[in-house]
């Protein structure tokens, strides 16, 4: 019954609170309004910039800021124990990230659709500008070459997914064209699409598909060489092709493995066997870092993540029809990824103690189970872990539903990795936009050329991805740094925020600027923790990189205090 009345009382809580704070800070502080023309409708081009109905943007937004993070991350922080981590998912995500989700998306509507990195020339000053673009442009570069490797990774683990995966492409290519040129009723038309998708996932569990290493490139290899490949297709087609079907597609695969999810915790929960498992509060975890202030690190999406910022005013803002939507895109979308964060805590701190199978057979109940997977730091760090903790626990949960264990991890192998390739499909998108901003920026045509860019952004991320061999985990050399890079660019988004409440008057801009003080310090914490850990391992590259994250961090933070007491006025 606890695992139940956590869920329950975190329901109810983010409900309440997108009703109260939510349409609080959307009505009074950024003063939304129909009246005012969206980027989508003022700059309509059918590629990029296209009006959207709310629940389809919805889905897109939704799918493209959760990817794994708000599995994965939960599933690691947990190691320090499922309270500190539920108070951050909870009060993290209502006054922070779903702030900084949506005040990115309201800046960018009311600047022609640009990135946050871009109109902070605007708000703060034109150095600020280029110095945000570097952030963002490391950070893109890191999330597509890792993603590229994490669905590999995930095919390998669960060769039932890749069946279903791929079919969810041409079945979304369908229902695109049934809804935008055929003119197809939504409701049936998604209802068609959703039932066939999963019918294609159980018949994965029948043809599971192994990739085989090719050419002497291992499997991790070649998937992520496709993934690439996919990645650039994708990205350049309308979004109405590919993007936004497949997207609204997996917001249905969401909200269904969410169901059962949620059924499955009552149905164990009421048949005897669920209980949490995972220690309240677990201060010092064998070989971990110290919970203060990796904790806000390690858990991003579910309760703040930079990224979101740059899908906010990347993809969404130009496809947002109504200005009033943005509340329900923005914030809305924040609060539904912090609840799926909740049942990730219960899956990996309740649902893995029903049962837990060794490689050896034996299985594992209880305490028993969680400790053994959570021994340490080390033991619990991998991605295999991480996404394994999950699908086993929530598995054991649905499996009290009626849906056979082996059938569960299908289901649940193929909601990660379609949540995966959604965020590679839009990392990729919006580092082309990030791109042809710079080229405009430094009055370089050539990069503001779409098929250019996206194949600068392609090419480089491929590089990382084979830096270190022909297995494809290149990036894995820099994805240390990805936690605190993509909270400093939380962190600067939510300073240009601020600026931007601030010099709309009155005290609007406490709504940002709590938040950007907690996370500034909060990640500039981190940054040095990194720091003397890099340099004590002798990680010259780790080390030498993230003195430039701290220098980008440190550097806007300055700018920002100095535009703070100018006296510069900015039309807004």
């Amino acid at each position: 019954m606890d695992a139940v009345l956590i869920m329950v009382l975190s329901f109810v809580g983010y409900i309440a609170a997108y009703q109260l704070y939510g349409r609080f800070i959307g009505k009074k502080i950024f003063n939304l309004s129909n009246e005012n023309t969206t980027p989508a409708v003022e700059m309509q081009d059918g590629v990029d910039y296209v009006p959207t109905k709310k629940g389809i943007i919805f889905g897109h937004h939704f799918t493209s800021i959760a990817g794994t993070g708000p599995i994965v991350g939960p599933a690691i922080g947990v190691i320090w124990g499922w309270v500190p981590a539920l108070i951050w998912v909870l009060v993290g995500n209502v006054v922070m990230g779903a702030v900084h989700d949506f005040g990115s998306l309201v800046i960018s509507l009311r600047n022609q659709g640009k990135s946050i990195s871009d109109v902070t020339a605007r708000y703060i000053n034109p150095r600020t500008r280029t110095i945000f673009f570097i952030l963002v442009l490391l950070e893109l570069w890191i999330v597509i070459a890792v993603f590229a490797l994490i669905i590999g990774i995930i095919f390998n683990f669960y060769p039932q997914s890749v069946f279903p995966v791929w079919c969810e492409i041409p079945i979304s290519i369908i229902l695109g064209y049934a809804l935008y040129k055929k003119g197809a009723k939504l409701g049936l038309s998604t209802a068609i699409a959703v039932t066939v998708m999963y019918i294609t996932v159980v018949l994965g569990h029948f043809i599971p598909l192994k990739m085989p290493a090719i050419g002497g490139i291992p499997a991790t290899g070649v998937w992520a060489s496709i993934l690439l490949i996919y990645a650039f297709i994708a990205s350049t087609l309308p979004v109405t092709t590919l993007l936004q079907p497949r997207d609204f597609i997996n917001s249905w695969q969401l909200l269904i493995a969410m169901a059962l999810l949620i059924i499955g915790i009552f149905a164990s929960a009421f048949g005897g066997a669920l209980h949490v498992v995972a220690p309240a509060v677990r201060m010092t975890p064998e070989g971990a870092p110290p919970m203060w202030p990796m904790l806000f690190i390690t858990i991003a999406c579910g309760a703040i993540s930079g990224f979101h910022s740059l899908v906010s005013s990347g993809t969404s803002a130009k496809q947002v029809h109504y200005e009033e939507d943005a509340l329900f895109v923005g914030y809305g979308s924040m609060i539904t990824e912090g609840f799926l964060a909740v049942l990730a805590i219960i899956a990996v701190a309740a649902g893995i103690g029903i049962a837990y199978q060794l490689p050896d057979g034996q299985v594992l109940t209880g305490t028993a189970a969680w400790t053994h997977h959570y021994t340490s730091w080390a033991a619990a760090a991998g991605l295999a872990s991480k996404i394994g903790s999950f699908v086993e626990g929530a598995a054991n949960m649905i499996s009290f539903v009626g849906i056979p264990k082996k059938i569960g991890i299908v289901i649940m192998g193929v909601f990660v990795a379609s949540f995966a390739g959604t965020t590679l499909d839009t990392a990729t998108r919006i580092q082309r936009y990030v791109i042809q901003e710079l080229g405009t920026t430094v009055k370089a045509k050539f990069l503001e050329e779409k098929y250019t860019a996206t194949a600068v952004a392609v090419i480089t991320a491929g590089l990382l991805t084979f830096a270190t061999g022909p297995d494809g985990k290149g990036a894995l050399a820099l994805w240390p740094l990805f936690g605190a890079t993509n909270q400093a660019l939380a962190a600067l988004a939510l300073l240009t925020i601020t600026m931007y409440l601030k010099q709309r008057g009155g005290a609007k801009f406490v709504v940002g600027l709590i938040p950007a003080v907690f996370m500034i310090v909060m990640t500039m914490w981190g940054l040095l923790e990194n720091e003397a850990s890099f340099i004590s391992q002798g990680k010259p590259l780790l080390y030498i990189v993230n003195a430039i994250v701290i220098l980008i961090t440190v550097w806007m933070t300055l700018e920002t205090i100095v535009k703070w007491f100018s006296k510069d006025k900015v039309t807004v």
